[in-house]
């Protein structure tokens, strides 16, 4: 189907005029055959697969509404003209004249050009005035009125005010005779009669139930004949109708802040009141529908518990229970009378639903319902919900469309669970079940709901979660492969055979990890899952995996937007701690490694400003961080924001505890791993490594030194060392790149000058708070810029040191010690 779409598609506009001039030729014969309706299908074809508009004469399109108009014109020639006109439409000066027209059938296609053309002149207006005219009137024979009701629900969806009062409450009353006084028994058979025709085969039969069952009370969308009456298929039709029209209807009530208010005293005396008693009152017509409406949707519950014999009406009963319950539920809220007649009905429905997960998209409704109601009607819901959240992702991660509505009632239902409804967060990690397996599709919806479930509490196993999203693709595979062979469950990759992996999910040794990756409800974190990550590494590559790992830097952003928000000191250590640990420990998924390190290392940095005194409260882990020289090469990135962290927030301006003694671990230990990377022997084989790396390492001993000055003569040394480092003719072979050795030298040369003049080097590289905060050394109209261009001048006259540019080297961010740094203070 799609290559014929394509080939549509690519049809250019003279062919389309050829093509349309040949249909001109039939339509003006009134050649209506078999000939036409094939050009008239390629004809839609073309103007539906395109996404723009495509133009057609208007000439062509009047001939269209013309043979739409023509008595003797066959059905489908006629759903074609219109489909057409529909494609193209608004169409200009398009002129339909429906005011005469008795047959429905024709209103109905002329009706639903009209509405396409976007309500310029009042043509919803006109179309729902005369559908509701017609439909207060008696049809003469053969016209039917069920193909006016689609005409009708479109209308009071584009045009909600279009109906007046006395149209509504006329339309009610129609619904009331449709729904509630079809036949019981079946229509007659449209046969052709003849000489061998049985006169008592055309008997109609009474209607059935699904499961054959001679039908002993009314006629609903469940009922099965083999032939319909005309109120029958009305009778579909109108429940089809039905909620739309409760919340046409309802004039906003669904939406009153009171109706919960009422219900406690409204509903203590309704629930004492028969349905019978109820409906034998002299009620208006709105209120008669809701009660009609009830009554319908009981029986469908009752209908829905019958064993069908066919598969299509299995699955109709499915879709009709689900339907039943939303509009029970609307009309609770309508309604509070309607809670407590309802309430033990849908208890005994959500046993029923538990025991057969065929059923399981009806929970969802019934769940709407409990969260709408229970509250109101002081009844614990608790079991609802436990199972909902528990059993069904576990079982049933694997339904794209289960997962797909269960996460929309998640989202839609936010409100609810904010909060009030504790078993939706403890039970987060088994939702992400559905993410993991069918991230494509849930990506949007996830980002609405993650807020709700990140907090204090559950900040620290939440990334960790979203942190192991592909890893748990990878185990819900296996796990559907452990199971029976005969299990109806797909496989996403059927050629994949990771035997080594399903031995290692059966082993005993890896289950107490599969089982925390696969757990239900949030209970901590466990470390070491990379005995999990080796096991698994055949299934890295598998195509669901990598979908998955492509939406967890997403996830992990907006984790860190969120939970900024409320972090205190504690809890970003933890961060800051889990960052560092897990930046080693992730699943080997292509790419995946470098996306998460980027979005690490660009939160590392907003913790830290938040929280500066972690750089002491931390400092045995960042040294021991920092002191491995493997973390350079392997995560760039994170080891420089840490490094910069460290010269920024290592000063007893962000917290008194930091000493002078643990500045100078700090110092000796940098210092050391910039020694390792910047030595040279010309027998070794030199590992290249960032010039942003060495940059920032320098920038960041000068600022450690400038707050424990006894140490300034060592790192000028150290910093003449790294001069000749970056001037080694052999060095630049290496990164074959002079602006990169260039930088280097320059960083190193504007450092070297400033310590020459300690108290200045402190001023710049830590300055106060009074200082730092309008950032007047940022500013070229203040003095400080002043200051620093003549100490510059004066030791540039002294040693003739200086190069010809430089940069800021006070506040600058690992971003700004770059390849090319901002030319500022020393220039």
């Amino acid at each position: 189907m799609e290559w014929r779409n394509n080939l549509m598609r690519e049809i250019q506009d003279e062919e389309l005029k050829k093509f349309c001039s040949r249909i001109t030729g039939l339509l003006q014969k009134e050649d209506l055959g078999n000939e036409t309706t094939d050009c008239l299908q390629r004809l839609y074809l073309i103007v539906s697969a395109t996404k723009y508009s495509r133009k057609l004469e208007k000439k062509f399109v009047d001939l269209l509404l013309s043979t739409l108009y023509f008595p003797k014109c066959p059905e489908q020639v006629q759903v074609l003209c219109a489909a057409i006109v529909r494609e193209i439409s608004p169409s200009e000066n398009l002129t339909l004249l429906f005011d005469s027209i008795q047959n429905t059938k024709l209103l109905s296609l002329i009706s639903s050009v009209l509405l396409a053309q976007g309500n310029k002149r009042d043509e919803v207006r006109d179309v729902g005035l005369r559908v509701t005219k017609i439909l207060e009137s008696r049809q003469p024979e053969g016209q039917s009125l069920r193909y006016l009701l689609p005409v009708l629900s479109k209308v009071i969806t584009l045009s909600p005010k279009v109906l007046k009062e006395d149209q509504i409450n006329l339309l009610n009353k129609r619904l009331i005779d449709w729904l509630r006084y079809a036949s019981i028994q079946q229509g007659v058979s449209q046969t052709s009669g003849g000489f061998f025709s049985n006169p008592w085969a055309r008997q109609p039969g009474p209607i059935t139930e699904v499961d054959g069952a001679i039908a002993t009370d009314f006629f609903t969308v469940l009922s099965v004949g083999q032939h319909y009456t005309e109120d029958q298929w009305l009778n579909m039709q109108a429940f089809s109708m039905l909620r739309k029209w409760l919340l046409y209807s309802g004039n906003g009530e669904t939406d009153s802040p009171d109706s919960d208010d009422k219900s406690e005293l409204e509903g203590s005396i309704m629930s004492m009141v028969s349905a019978t008693s109820t409906s034998s009152r002299q009620l208006p017509p709105k209120e008669r529908l809701r009660e009609n409406a009830f009554e319908y949707c009981q029986r469908l519950i009752e209908q829905s518990n019958r064993r069908a014999l066919k598969k299509p009406d299995c699955e109709l009963q499915k879709a009709c229970l689900v339907e039943a319950v939303i509009i029970l539920d609307l009309l609770c809220r309508q309604d509070s009378s309607f809670i407590y007649r309802t309430l033990s009905r849908l208890k005994i429905l959500h046993g029923r639903l538990c025991g057969d997960l065929t059923y399981v998209r009806a929970l969802l409704p019934v769940a709407q319902f409990f969260l709408n109601h229970s509250e109101a009607a002081a009844v614990d819901s608790e079991a609802v919900y436990q199972h909902l959240f528990t059993n069904i992702p576990s079982e049933l991660f694997y339904n794209s469309m289960l997962a797909f509505e269960f996460i929309q009632f998640c989202r839609e239902n936010i409100h609810f669970f904010n909060g009030n409804l504790s078993v939706f967060k403890s039970n987060f990690p088994n939702l992400f079940k559905f993410l993991a397996w069918n991230s494509a599709s849930l990506i949007s919806e996830f980002v609405d709901i993650l807020p709700v479930f990140i907090d204090a509490s559950t900040a620290i196993e939440m990334l960790h979660v979203l942190l192991d999203l592909p890893c748990l693709t990878a185990a819900l595979d296996l796990y559907i492969r452990s199971s029976s062979p005969t299990s109806e469950k797909p496989l996403w990759d059927p050629t994949l055979k990771p035997t080594s992996c399903l031995d290692g999910f059966r082993d005993p040794h890896y289950q107490a990890l599969f089982q925390y990756l696969l757990r239900t409800k949030a209970r901590g974190i466990v470390k070491g899952l990379t005995p999990l990550h080796q096991l698994l590494k055949p299934m890295a590559s598998c195509s669901r995996v990598v979908q998955c790992a492509e939406i967890v830097p997403i996830l992990i952003q907006l984790f860190f937007t969120v939970v900024t928000e409320f972090a205190d000191g504690i809890l970003i250590n933890q961060l800051v701690v889990l960052l560092l640990e897990r930046s080693d420990s992730l699943f080997d998924v292509p790419q995946f490694k470098a996306a998460v390190h980027r979005v690490m290392s660009s939160q590392l940095l907003v913790l830290c400003k938040l929280h500066p005194s972690l750089v002491v409260e931390l400092s045995k882990e960042l040294l021991e961080f920092t002191g491995t020289i493997s973390n350079i090469h392997s995560k760039e990135n994170i080891f420089t924001n840490v490094v910069w962290a460290i010269g920024e927030y290592m000063s007893v301006l962000y917290d008194r505890r930091c000493t002078v003694e643990l500045i100078n671990k700090f110092f000796e230990a940098l210092e050391a791993l910039l020694f390792e990377i910047t030595q040279f022997r010309p027998s070794a084989t030199l590992p290249k490594c960032c010039p942003r790396v060495i940059t920032v390492l320098m920038t960041t001993l000068t600022k450690l030194v400038s707050r424990s000055q006894d140490l300034i003569p060592r790192v000028f040394l150290f910093l003449s060392k790294v001069r000749s480092f970056a001037e080694n003719p052999a060095m630049t072979s290496v990164y074959d790149n002079e602006e990169d050795m260039e930088t280097i030298l320059t960083r190193a040369t504007e450092l070297m000058n400033l310590l020459k003049m300690p108290s200045v080097a402190q001023f710049v590289l830590t300055p106060s708070v009074e200082v730092s905060n309008p950032r007047y050394h940022l500013d070229t109209n203040t003095s400080l810029p002043l200051a620093l261009r003549m100490v510059s001048q004066l030791v540039e006259k002294e040693t003739g040191l200086l190069p010809g540019r430089g940069a800021d080297v006070t506040q600058c961010t690992p971003e700004d010690s770059d390849l090319e740094p901002p030319q500022l203070a020393f220039s």
